[in-house]
C-alpha cells in the first residue's frame, strides 16, 4: 500500500496571508508548485503555523492523526530532520514546499534522492545496516498492524537482512547511493514506504 498522507493544513487560513512577488519567483523557481498552488499553501501553513514554522512536536502529531493504531513518533522524527534542511529545530514555509514539492510531484530519482537522505542518518553519503534497521522498525512501528507481511520480511531484521541481501553489490555492509537507487526501483517497499506524497485533506491507501 502506498500511504498519501495529509499535511493537516486548514484549508480555511488568512486570506491576507500571501507570499511576496520575490518569493513567488523564488519557489517557482525551486520547486513544481504554480503561482495559485503556492499561495494556498502559504495561507494554509500560516493558518497552522502563525508563527511562520512548523515545530517538531506539532509535524509528530500529524503523523499520530493519521497512524492511530501505531507509533509514528520515530519515522516522523526522522522525516522531519529531512524537511528542516538548515537544521534548525524548526520547519520553515520554504522547507515544507521544498520538500512537499519532491515527495508531491518529483520525479522517481528525485524521491529516492530525498528518501536516500532519509536513510542516511548521519550524512556521511553511506547507509549502514543499522541506519537502514533504525528507518524499517520505525516504520513497522509507525504502520502497526495495517500491512501483512511474509515470514521472510515479519521483523525489521528480517527485512533489512532481505535489503542488503538485494542492494549491496559490493557486499561492503553498507550501501552506496548508487546501490540504494538501484535497488530501491527493484523493490516495491522501499519505493512505496518511503516515497509519502504529502496530500490534502485526506490519507488514502491505495493498493498497488
Amino acid at each position: 500500500q502506498h500511504y498519501y498522507i495529509t499535511n493537516n493544513l486548514s484549508i480555511m487560513g488568512n486570506e491576507q496571508a500571501k507570499l511576496s512577488p520575490e518569493e513567488l519567483r523564488e519557489l517557482e523557481d525551486s520547486t513544481y508548485f504554480d503561482k495559485r498552488e503556492l499561495q494556498k499553501w502559504f495561507r494554509e501553513f500560516m493558518k497552522d503555523c502563525p508563527s511562520g514554522s512548523l515545530s517538531k512536536d506539532d509535524f509528530i502529531r500529524i503523523y499520530q492523526q493519521f497512524f492511530p493504531q501505531g507509533n509514528p513518533s520515530q519515522f516522523a522524527t526522522h522525516v522531519f530532520k529531512v524537511f528542516d534542511s538548515n537544521s534548525d529545530g524548526c520547519i520553515s514555509f520554504k522547507e515544507f514546499i521544498v520538500a512537499l514539492s519532491v515527495t508531491s510531484k518529483g520525479s522517481l530519482d528525485e524521491k529516492l534522492d530525498w528518501a536516500f537522505s532519509l536513510y542516511d542518518l548521519d550524512g556521511d553519503g553511506y547507509i549502514s545496516s543499522a541506519e537502514m534497521l533504525s528507518i524499517v522498525t520505525s516504520i513497522y512501528e509507525m504502520v502497526g498492524n495495517m500491512l501483512i507481511l511474509p515470514k521472510d520480511e515479519d521483523t525489521p531484521q528480517k527485512r533489512v537482512r532481505k535489503i542488503f541481501m538485494q542492494m549491496d553489490q559490493d557486499n561492503d555492509g553498507r550501501l552506496t547511493r548508487q546501490e540504494f537507487k538501484d535497488g530501491s526501483k527493484m523493490d516495491p517497499f522501499i519505493v512505496q514506504a518511503l516515497s509519502i506524497d504529502y496530500d490534502q485533506n485526506k490519507i488514502e491507501p491505495k493498493k498497488s
